[in-house]
């Protein structure tokens, strides 16, 4: 049926009424049809759209015959000799005489959005008389030019795009070209000569279409391409073989109208395209992607904002940077796809309710001119929001956090907004949206949207009583391995090649002759014949508490199997000497940076290293004393796979009798006897913003068990502070401790009050640990670090946690790399070495090597209080016995009293090999006590411990006891010659 124009006649008739021409309407027009006077034309595009015809005996009773017999309801007439398939008298130029036929007129003629696998690419402009056509190739269709046959034309033909033109013309090609652009939807005002209820082009326009379907026949003859030199018009990418599955163009969205729509904007591409751009969204489980200005590609999985969609959808008209016949946005414009439903998400507001935990919304924070507010930063790309940046700053300690950028997400202390005058602006300068939680503000550019945490977060005390440092005597060497014998002496073992005098490499340190006239007499020179630097050392459960060192720096020192046996008493020289033959004694794999440990059976564990200076990885284990004509080496592929940041292991003996075994920063419990892994423990966690911060060497931490309590009921915890990161060495600032055995194991994290890398850790007699030593940033390593850390922190596992830390004094002296930490039993801390090779950028020496030794005076020494004593009769302890003592106290009584047991123990590297902690059952009758041995050898493996009795908080000096025996007969062993058998 013929239509008006794109209106309706009623509307045509009251805006488009002209005078009536001045000619003779016929009285009597064929019936049904009436006169509707005259109204304009435009002839560019005509008020009536259908069929014509012109002739020299035009009247209307004939172009009224002619429109009926077409089955038009509109006839018009125009200069004298032309009908127009609608309806009119014959009127002048641009006027039209018009009749009707009385049918109620359809609905208005559209443009058919799509047939089939063809979709509408909307109104697209031609150069009938420019540059060529935009679709170039004219073609035939079957019966009058639809839509339908236009588009069956061109698909039969091969061609993926189809045009319709003139009302009656029909063109196929395989791209827009020649300059074909957008145009607004009216441009296309002729309807089809096959259906008037179809919009088929106009004057150099064309009703386009793209096929997206898969199964599009070979082109049979016809050109196509791109010739012709001009722009390149853009569209969808509407194929669903072309994208992932079950993507599809969306619609042309407005960006930024109050912000960007989408939260994450990946790297820009001069090859981006749709199919690059989806792609990569897609692989990042993203279900939205966003393309803008051709090369930018966006990706989320809602839009946030406030988005709308753009009104004029052909505003999507740049084309992609890597294929210009793709629609790639615009200014301000996204093409936007999903594989979902869009959610547009409201303009995001900050979050200032529904907060974790005691944190409460600040404002909106400047950041500083130089550097930034909060130092620690981490970039949570797609996922970050307000809150799980607020979750992440509690978990690690810190009462401050601030998001920005979106993606942004800093962690701090409040004191940093003070220290660096912080300013907070309008609210308005936060504005854009979290990824993770679009409808709320993360920052801005150089804005953070700030949290401060409402309490105590670390309950760090500050004692008057903070203990201090004391220099103690001079230096022959810079040992970096110090072991307390049971002879009350400390063994001091140096690197070859250290420094000035650069003697044998061994040298035994009476504590008792420092004060005498010539403090050299205090030091004892010893030897060894292979080089020890970065060897293990354990002392041995046989009668004599033998020394045992192994591995070395390289070739022959790597094997080293190295016996010292303790022996006089203090204020007297000894006379014994390291004993040392590789050629008949040796480790089954050579070893740097090896841990040693006393099993549950009392044989002697060897783990890790490499196998010289920065070599490849020795990924096994040993056991000594090693069977003869057997190898006891077992590989570990966790090892190998952690090298090399899991030299000297943390390795410490479960009540069970499995082994924990810590490294990098993974942990793992091993059975005893086959050594596979019972159960692997969840990763330690690491710095706040660098979950692979690491524990064992290069990224030296210290690690500790901690104190076990008769009846001994509760699960063994272990202890873990310090570490760094590898490449950038940031230092850690936290400690992790772990019960490994308790159901369901979980590391819980204890911010410490600095960062500190190559910390020593030292048990005390009252059940507290001393932190010592180390730096604020690096590695471990010649040069490797900086920034002396030179205060002592004390650390508490009988107050709650976060609150087991007190700050303590400072000492003069930077301990650095290959300094050590190691109790005395007086209940001093020995503390010595460093030899950190460190130079300013000049070549002058930054941090000396240190030869100074000192001590600390722990708060439980520094009071001033007589220290107790006591006297026993039997120092070889079997597992359960009953032994008495007798104690003087000069402060309490028994019912205050403790007593406590710790592990000889050899430190270097921070790792206190050995190391024990244990409270066992006594009672007392008067100032008779009765102590119970620990039970077995999984709370108390074979070996030597020194025992205190604590008056109060005051302890006594030490004695040494052996609990256990030597189940593995290593008294009696090597029987080689040179070699001292010192029995069982």
């Amino acid at each position: 049926m013929g239509v008006l124009n794109a209106l309706s006649v009623a509307i045509a008739l009251s805006l488009l009424q002209a005078s009536r021409a001045q000619l003779t309407i016929p009285n009597t027009l064929p019936s049904p049809w009436t006169s509707q006077g005259c109204i304009t034309d435009n002839v560019g595009g005509r008020t009536l759209g259908g069929a014509n015809t012109a002739n020299n005996q035009m009247t209307i009773e004939n172009c009224i015959a002619f429109c009926e017999a077409r089955d038009f309801i509109y006839a018009g007439v125009e200069f004298g000799a032309e009908c127009c398939a609608s309806t009119e008298p014959c009127g002048a130029g641009n006027r039209l005489n018009l009749f009707w036929n009385g049918e109620t007129p359809p609905a208005p003629p559209t443009i058919v959005p799509s047939v089939g696998d063809w979709q509408s690419l909307g109104c697209i402009s031609d150069n009938v008389n420019g540059g060529g056509r935009t679709i170039p190739n004219g073609v035939d269709t079957d019966g009058p030019v639809t839509i339908e046959s236009c588009t069956t034309a061109c698909f039969n033909l091969g061609f993926p795009i189809a045009g319709a033109e003139f009302a009656d013309q029909c063109f196929c090609g395989n791209a827009i070209i020649n300059g074909g652009a957008s145009t607004p939807d009216g441009d296309c005002n002729m309807v089809c000569e096959g259906n008037p209820q179809q919009f088929c082009g106009g004057p150099d326009r064309l009703n386009a279409y793209h096929y997206t379907g898969n199964d599009l026949p070979p082109q049979n003859g016809g050109g196509g391409g791109g010739g012709g030199g001009g722009p390149i018009a853009v569209f969808p990418v509407l194929e669903p073989g072309r994208l992932p599955t079950g993507w599809a163009y969306n619609a042309c969205w407005v960006d930024n109208a109050h912000g960007r729509i989408f939260t994450l904007q990946l790297p820009g591409s001069q090859s981006n395209t749709i199919e690059s751009c989806v792609g990569s969204c897609a692989g990042q489980n993203f279900t939205v992607a966003g393309t803008e200005f051709g090369d930018e590609c966006y990706c989320g999985n809602s839009l946030v904002n406030g988005a709308t969609m753009a009104t004029n959808q052909n505003d999507c008209n740049m084309g992609c940077a890597g294929n210009t016949t793709e629609a790639c946005g615009g200014p301000n414009r996204m093409s936007v796809y999903a594989s979902t439903t869009i959610t547009a998400l409201p303009v995001p507001t900050a979050q200032t309710t529904d907060l974790p935990g005691q944190w409460v919304y600040q404002g909106c924070l400047r950041e500083p001119a130089q550097g930034k507010m909060f130092p620690n930063q981490i970039i949570w790309i797609g996922n970050n929001s307000a809150t799980a940046c607020m979750e992440q700053c509690a978990a690690f300690g810190f009462p401050a956090a601030g998001v920005e950028f979106g993606q942004e997400c800093y962690c701090g202390d409040i004191t940093d907004v003070t220290s660096k005058n912080g300013v907070f602006g309008d609210a308005s300068e936060c504005n854009t949206p979290c990824p993770g939680d679009p409808i709320h503000i993360c920052g801005q550019g150089d804005r953070l949207s700030t949290y401060y945490w409402n309490g105590t977060m670390n309950d760090w005390k500050t004692p008057e009583n903070i203990g201090r440092y004391e220099f103690f005597v001079p230096g022959l060497i810079i040992p970096l391995i110090a072991t307390v014998g049971i002879n009350n002496k400390v063994t001091l073992l140096e690197k070859w090649g250290t420094g000035p005098p650069n003697t044998t490499g061994a040298y035994e340190l009476d504590p008792t002759l420092v004060d005498g006239p010539d403090w050299r007499a205090a030091y004892r020179e010893m030897h060894v014949k292979t080089d020890v630097f970065c060897a293990g050392s354990v002392i041995l459960p046989d009668k004599a508490g033998r020394q045992i060192n192994v591995g070395g720096w390289s070739l022959d020192s790597t094997f080293g199997v190295r016996l010292f046996t303790p022996d006089g008493t203090t204020g007297t020289n000894s006379t014994t000497d390291w004993e040392e033959d590789f050629h008949t004694l040796a480790l089954q794999r050579g070893r740097w940076y090896p841990t040693a440990a006393i099993l549950s059976n009392g044989s002697v564990l060897v783990i890790g290293g490499e196998t010289g200076s920065n070599a490849a990885p020795q990924p096994n284990l040993e056991i000594l004393p090693k069977p003869e004509g057997g190898d006891t080496v077992l590989h570990m592929d966790w090892l190998e796979r952690t090298d090399p940041n899991n030299l000297y292991p943390f390795v410490i003996i479960l009540p069970s009798q499995n082994i924990f075994v810590g490294y990098w920063n993974e942990a793992r419990i091993l059975d005893p006897v086959t050594f596979d892994t019972v159960t692997e423990l969840p990763n330690m966690p690491g710095n706040v913003n660098n979950f692979l911060a690491g524990r064992t060497y290069p990224l030296e931490g210290a690690a500790v068990p901690l104190p076990q309590h008769a009846p001994y009921t509760d699960p063994l915890e272990i202890l873990v502070c310090g570490g760094s990161t590898d490449g950038a060495g940031q230092a850690v600032d936290n400690c992790v401790s772990i019960a490994p055995e308790a159901p369901n194991p979980q590391w819980i994290l204890e911010r410490m009050p600095s960062r500190r890398v190559l910390a020593c850790m030292v048990s005390l007699p009252d059940g507290t640990f001393m932190i010592m030593n180390g730096a604020t940033a690096g590695v471990a390593g010649f040069g490797l670090a900086n920034n002396p850390n030179l205060n002592a922190v004390l650390y508490d596992p009988t107050q709650p946690h976060g609150s087991r830390m007190s700050i303590l004094n400072n000492t003069i002296v930077p301990r650095m790399y290959h300094s050590e930490a190691t109790l005395l039993p007086d209940g001093r801390i020995l503390v010595s070495g460093s030899d950190p090779q460190t130079n300013n950028d000049d070549g002058t020496v930054k941090y000396p090597q240190e030869y100074r030794i000192e001590v600390y005076i722990p708060p439980y020494l520094n009071e001033g209080r007589t220290q107790p004593t006591f006297t026993m009769a039997n120092n070889d302890w079997a597992y359960g016995g009953q032994y008495q003592i007798t104690v003087n106290l000069f402060h309490g009584d028994t019912s205050t009293m403790r007593v406590s047991l710790l592990g000889a123990t050899s430190s270097t590297h921070g790792n206190t090999m050995g190391a024990r902690t244990i409270f066992p059952a006594f009672s007392c009758s008067g100032n008779t006590c009765t102590i119970t041995a620990p039970p077995d050898a999984g709370i108390s493996p074979p070996g030597w411990h020194m025992l205190f009795v604590l008056d109060g908080p005051t302890p006594s000096h030490a004695q040494w006891v052996r609990i256990g025996g030597d189940p593995s007969s290593l008294g009696l062993w090597p029987d080689l010659p040179g070699f001292t058998f010192p029995g069982m």
